[in-house]
Order: structure tokens, then C-alpha cells, then sequence
């Protein structure tokens, strides 16, 4: 057993496919399928059970996959410590984005802190605040930025921004013109919301549920432009944060603040609190906490 071998197999659970995991780790297809299959005939025992979907791992399979994880994650820090003592100021690190995040201030963050530390590759994951967090927990980030508040026995992390919502409506909508509304007046509104990878898709279904109703989704999507172009078609109302609301076009959709409650949007830079921070990793954390206590 190599420890290729324990690679493949957590990628494989990870993704639930052997395609998918090939693709992940750029090989072919056959090629992670024959590797499994040689190790199944070292080891004399089947790893996954092929019988049917989802693919599951057998008894043996899950005995391997609970310590490949402990394993991998201890490889990797001995692969980073390694490569820092070696090259200093180099290396690189996975950072993931929520879309938003990355649409309204992180471009420049990351412009500057390229020309700061040239030498050190950025890896970016855009997903939603939700899936990322889970990544970092995971090992498979090095940080993200996560809807504030976060775990404090899993994360280290700082405050990045802080925000409120505001509601979308077409202009056409009699609430458009309010100056403020209340998430009650939105009991009977068609929803578009982003889809549950998002920290706000259960923020926002929470707040209604606690005033008293569930709110009526009628699309979701990874997407706070799309979300605003299918308000502009009159779809339905949204809920976005303010600093992404002055991003629209005022002509096609209006934007409201909204109150009782107002629900807040803060931003936080996580890392877990185990584990090997690399020099590159530490550094972007640091560059961070620089940059956003200046704002």
C-alpha cells in the first residue's frame, strides 16, 4: 500500500465517483480504477462495493478510509513544512470564496497581495459560505471566508466585513417604493434564494420561520447577478446584501432595506485550529488582517 493509494480512495469518497475523483487528481479514469483494483488484489479484499449507486465503501474499505484521512492530512503538513524551510517565501494556498465575496472586494485584495509576494500561486474555490466552511474543516482549504458567526472550536478566524440585507423587488412591485420593510409584509412573496451551499439560504428560511411563516421558494442559484437579473424579470423578490445591491442596475430592480428583523451579513476569514499553517497561508492572513482593519 503506497500512500497514492490512501489519495485515491479519500478522493474517490469525497467526490462519490471514480470519474470525478480522476478528473480531481488528473488522471484517467481506468488508470484510479485499475490502482484500486491492484491494491484490492495486494490487500485480498474488495475496498468499495460495486453492486450498486452510490458507490460504498466495504467494512475493510471504511477501516482504510478513517485512518487515510488522519495519514494524508499529516503527509500534507510534512509536505508544506518542508517546502517553507526550503523556499521561504514561496509555495501556495487554496483559498475559498463565497461568489460575493470574491465580486465585490477580493479582486483587489488579491492584486495587491500578489505584488506583495509574487512568488506565492493562489488556488481559489468559489462556492458558497456554507460548502466552504466544510472544505476547511476538511483539510481540502487552507482558509475561506464563511458568513460570520463560525465554530470557534473548529476555526481561528477574524472579522472581515459587516453588512445588512436589503430586499430586490421589481420596480413595478407596490412595496418598491417603501423606504423600509418588514420581513412580515414578505409572508405571501415568491422567493428566489441561493441554493443550500449558501450560509443565507438557511439564514433567510430561518428568520421567516421564526416570525411565523416558511417562505414560498420558487428558484434558487449559485448566482447573486443571475439572482438579480430573475427579480428584473419579475420572478419573484430576493434578499441580497447591501454592498451587492449598489451592483445592480437601478433601472431593472429596486432594492429596500429591510427591518424587524434586520439580518446581518459579516463576513470571516476561517482557518482551522489544528494542523500546519504554512508560510504562504500565514502570511495571507496576516496581509488580511492589515488590509480590512484599515476599512
Amino acid at each position: 500500500m503506497e500512500i497514492r493509494h490512501l489519495q485515491y480512495i479519500a478522493e474517490i469518497v469525497r467526490c462519490n465517483s471514480f470519474t470525478k475523483a480522476a478528473e480531481a487528481l488528473h488522471i484517467t479514469q481506468p488508470t484510479i480504477s485499475k490502482m484500486i483494483k491492484n491494491l484490492e488484489n495486494e490487500l485480498n479484499f474488495e475496498v468499495f462495493d460495486r453492486d450498486g449507486k452510490p458507490i460504498k465503501l466495504t467494512a475493510a474499505g471504511k477501516a482504510i478510509y478513517d485512518y487515510a484521512v488522519p495519514i494524508l492530512e499529516l503527509f500534507d503538513n510534512l509536505q508544506t513544512e518542508i517546502n517553507d524551510l526550503t523556499y521561504l517565501k514561496k509555495g501556495s494556498i487554496r483559498i475559498g470564496l463565497p461568489p460575493m465575496a470574491g465580486s465585490s472586494f477580493f479582486p483587489s485584495v488579491l492584486k495587491s497581495f500578489q505584488d506583495r509576494y509574487p512568488g506565492i500561486a493562489i488556488k481559489l474555490a468559489e462556492d458558497g459560505a456554507k460548502k466552504v466552511e466544510e472544505q476547511v474543516a476538511e483539510g481540502a482549504l487552507d482558509v475561506g471566508v464563511v458568513l460570520w458567526p463560525v465554530d470557534e472550536t473548529l476555526f481561528e478566524s477574524f472579522q472581515l466585513v459587516s453588512d445588512r440585507l436589503k430586499v430586490l423587488l421589481h420596480p413595478s412591485h407596490p412595496l418598491a417604493a417603501s423606504k423600509q420593510i418588514t420581513l412580515n409584509e414578505l409572508a405571501n412573496e415568491r422567493f428566489i434564494l441561493f441554493n443550500s451551499d449558501f450560509a443565507l439560504h438557511d439564514r433567510i428560511i430561518n428568520e421567516c420561520q421564526a416570525i411565523g411563516f416558511d417562505p414560498h421558494i420558487v428558484y434558487e442559484s449559485s448566482q447573486w447577478d443571475f439572482i438579480g437579473e430573475m427579480v428584473a424579470e419579475n420572478l419573484g423578490i430576493a434578499m441580497l446584501p447591501e454592498r451587492i445591491c449598489a451592483l445592480l442596475d437601478s433601472a431593472k430592480v429596486s432594492t429596500v432595506p429591510l427591518v424587524q428583523p434586520v439580518i446581518p451579513w459579516r463576513l470571516a476569514m476561517v482557518w482551522k485550529r489544528t494542523g500546519y499553517l504554512s508560510l504562504a497561508t500565514r502570511e495571507w492572513i496576516a496581509f488580511n488582517k492589515e488590509r480590512f482593519a484599515s476599512q
